[in-house]
């Protein structure tokens, strides 16, 4: 028995339902993959638990908002719960369920010793006042309060929330505590027991991802990203910096292009001033489309799930895809372009940089210690390098694409997780 991917008219499939199909439709392959029976692929298809809460916000006018939010945590049996919170309009519990899913597969493959979870509020961040956002954040954290903690589930920031978000929802838990508890979330500032390299710590990984995966110098390797965002925008600026020339790059105003390279500093620089990509005065405009099509050695999709379907993989240029957001390219891409010789670094192993400094920052929080940013840096770089020789070599043993692989992997190791604890009673 295969784990049962729900039917839908494709009308009606949210970005969150299709997400959360891409993730049952792996985890079926791998459990197939494994032999595994129909009851553990029951028990790691399904949440360990998914709440659901109404957050009121109230308004700097005197209005009253109502606003949706989530928190699921889909497995803990390899350690506490971990996984980002998002401030997004279209986040729902579809979304977040699926994100949980991949953060499990991503901290097992990675040989963290954590389970997976994901958090969400359905709202755009961008509307609310630094007042509203901070009283929107405190009553989220007051509704999920029973479900997190240091050694129960450690949120950090993800999509719309940064660490200012985590200041104030270590605030919160810590108020209720009655004493300061840093280790409740990662990606805090700095000054509250934050771990220096946290910050890039995703877009690292995505470059470490890219340039092992390329297995030469990045010298003259044409680069496009998509989502010039807080993973896309340092992901760019470490490719550059390697040697890599990144000719394109997108936001959600639109994109620009420029032949002989973009000056991702400068363009970061522009883009904190203006507030996006669009009318640089250094490139050419180009539609959000075309970015996914240009004929580049290396396209990092780093925005948001779905981005590469069945519709466009086929003109989809790029030889070597490194996946900085999660679930960016539909099961039907994934057989299109491995069918012409596509290579893709798959999210569970290429945006595993962020969870990865995360329980770095956890693990000083939790020993009242720090490292310095080379030994973080170190460190993030033998996981990452590590788990990616095991992909590459399973992946050839089996004759599987390497998300295939890297789902054996993680899927394996949580499936014999269960194995081991049993089940209670």
């Amino acid at each position: 028995m295969s784990v049962m991917v729900p039917s839908r008219t494709p009308a009606l499939i949210t970005p969150g339902q299709q997400a959360l199909d891409s993730a049952l439709h792996q985890l079926g392959q791998a459990a197939e993959e494994l032999g595994l029976d129909d009851g553990l692929r029951t028990m790691l298809a399904t949440p360990r638990r998914s709440l659901t809460v109404s957050v009121p916000v109230r308004r700097e006018d005197g209005s009253l908002d109502v606003v949706q939010g989530f928190r699921v945590q889909h497995n803990v049996s390899r350690g506490p719960a971990k996984g980002g919170i998002r401030f997004h309009p279209s986040t729902d519990i579809h979304e977040v369920t699926a994100l949980a899913m991949w953060m499990t597969w991503k901290c097992a493959l990675v040989g963290i010793p954590y389970g997976g979870a994901k958090g969400g509020v359905s709202v755009d961040p961008t509307v609310l006042s630094t007042r509203e956002l901070e009283r929107l954040t405190r009553r989220y954290v007051n509704e999920i309060l029973p479900l997190i903690g240091p050694e129960k589930d450690i949120p950090a920031p993800d999509v719309g929330t940064d660490e200012q978000t985590m200041a104030w929802i270590m605030d919160t838990y810590s108020v209720n505590a009655g004493y300061s508890v840093p280790g409740v979330v990662t990606g805090k500032p700095m000054t509250l027991g934050g771990s220096l390299g946290r910050t890039g710590a995703t877009s690292r990984g995505v470059q470490i991802a890219t340039l092992t995966a390329l297995g030469r110098s990045p010298e003259g390797v044409t680069v496009a990203v998509q989502g010039f965002g807080k993973v896309g925008a340092l992901a760019a600026q470490y490719l550059a910096d390697a040697g890599a020339r990144v000719v394109a790059v997108s936001d959600v105003s639109g994109a620009v292009h420029n032949s002989s390279g973009l000056d991702v500093a400068d363009l970061r620089a522009w883009v904190t001033e203006t507030g996006s990509v669009a009318s640089y005065r250094h490139a050419d405009a180009l539609a959000h489309d075309e970015l996914l099509e240009l004929d580049v050695d290396v396209l990092v999709p780093a925005a948001l799930e779905g981005a590469i379907t069945a519709s466009n993989a086929p003109r989809v240029r790029a030889r070597l895809i490194v996946e900085g957001a999660n679930g960016p390219t539909t099961p039907e891409a994934d057989e299109i372009l491995a069918a012409q010789g596509t290579t893709i670094v798959p999210d569970i192993l290429a945006n595993a940089g962020g969870v990865i400094v995360s329980y770095l920052e956890w693990v000083q929080n939790m020993q009242a210690y720090s490292w310095s940013a080379s030994e973080v840096e170190v460190r993030l770089r033998d996981l990452m390098e590590g788990a990616f020789s095991e992909v590459k070599s399973v992946a050839a043993a089996r004759g599987l694409t390497l998300r295939q692989a890297a789902h054996v992997i993680g899927v394996g190791r949580v499936a014999e997780a269960h194995q081991m604890r049993g089940l209670y009673p």
